[in-house]
């Protein structure tokens, strides 16, 4: 499969009519998915940014995103296997920072340090790994890398980052 023009990638909010569709990319996507619970939990957040990718009408992706204070904490973003590579996750990123349009905007997520091609894609971002969580994931206990974008993080420091520690 080819991938899409950046063009032909539809992002929008997620809907709970979506929920169906991703808990099928999730359990695709993910050894541990998210159950349609926790999906109904952050899109019912009003403070929250979810966002759905189509191709061709299809949903291909999602990212969930939500507001702690001042700081945004990228929850989740899966693409459909069958279509990895193809500039889903990375216009779903571009939009969110679109969206939030702030550029003293701070973001973290974690993420499994064997997933270093989503790794790659963060760092593409400016993220920056600031630190470990030990045993984070259930199903293997393997760590997860903490990853922050901020104002520093754009220049290549860590100054601004809390609690900063080399990953």
């Amino acid at each position: 499969m080819t991938a899409p023009p950046a063009a032909a990638i539809e992002i929008r909010r997620l809907t709970y009519a979506d929920l169906p569709q991703v808990v099928a990319i999730e359990r695709r996507a993910f050894p541990t998915p998210w159950s349609l619970a926790m999906f109904v939990l952050e899109l019912s957040k009003p403070s929250g940014i979810c966002l759905a990718a189509s191709v061709e009408g299809e949903l291909a992706g999602y990212l969930v995103c939500s507001r702690f204070d001042a700081v945004w904490h990228i929850m989740n973003v899966a693409v459909d296997p069958d279509r990895h590579r193809h500039g889903i996750a990375s216009t779903l990123l571009t939009r969110l920072f679109e969206r939030v349009d702030d550029p003293d905007a701070q973001y973290t997520l974690e993420v499994r340090r064997s997933n270093t091609r989503a790794i790659a894609l963060y760092d593409r971002f400016r993220f920056m790994a600031a630190g470990v969580r030990r045993r984070y994931y259930a199903d293997n206990g393997e760590d997860a890398v903490i990853m922050w974008r901020t104002p520093a993080t754009l220049r290549g420091s860590l100054d601004d980052v809390p609690n900063a520690a080399p990953a």
